[in-house]
């Protein structure tokens, strides 16, 4: 059956009236893909604002792990959200760690890589487990000697950090670091029978 012209006219306005409607949308999300990313650089610049550090890629097993917990801080503060954080830790990679950090991205072939998988390709590269046992002996074998409890507390908290297991409560703590005093105070300690290292100390 044939459409009356004054039908097809009403359905050709209908259609109008409904690209207009659109119209105003398309519009928007065109000007909101032609905008400059200002969302990025102001969430960049917000992490910028918590002045991480950099890490320049020295075989300091220490350094390296305090730069990843330091960068790690500053992620919480800054609240950057997960699908950001590699790439903007990685800026703070500097010198023989950018070059570093290059290479290892080309080999993941384009991929995107998450902020677990980097931390798993840095500590490889800069905390690998023969330098895990190295630190792990060294905070077996620590002791106070011609330290101050002072100096003996900054190095015990420096390396405990790699061997958790050995200090993953508070006894445990307590007694390790207990352990490394010079005899005369660690058996004027021991007399007291403490069991947490917030009271040895």
């Amino acid at each position: 059956m044939a459409t009356s012209p004054n039908c097809q006219e009403e359905e050709t306005q209908t259609q109008n009236q409904d690209q207009n409607q659109d119209t105003p949308v398309m519009n928007r999300l065109l000007q909101l893909l032609q905008q400059p990313p200002a969302s990025r650089i102001r969430n960049f610049k917000h992490f910028q604002s918590v002045h991480p550090i950099e890490f320049v890629g020295l075989l300091d097993p220490i350094k390296a792990h305090s730069w990843l917990r330091e960068t790690e801080k500053a992620f919480e503060l800054a609240e950057v959200k997960d699908e950001k954080k590699t790439k903007y830790a990685s800026y703070y990679l500097k010198d023989e760690a950018s070059y570093w950090w290059k290479s290892t991205k080309a080999l993941q072939e384009g991929e995107a890589i998450s902020w677990q998988k980097f931390t798993e390709l840095f500590l490889e590269k800069y905390l690998p487990s023969y330098m895990q046992d190295q630190l792990e002996m060294r905070f077996l074998d620590l002791k106070q000697e011609n330290m101050t409890v002072a100096e003996y507390e900054v190095q015990f908290l420096e390396l405990a950090r790699f061997v958790l297991e050995y200090v993953n409560t508070e006894a445990k703590k307590a007694k390790r670091f207990q352990q490394g005093l010079k005899p005369w105070i660690r058996s004027q300690v021991a007399l007291l029978e403490i069991r947490t290292y917030v009271a040895v100390i």
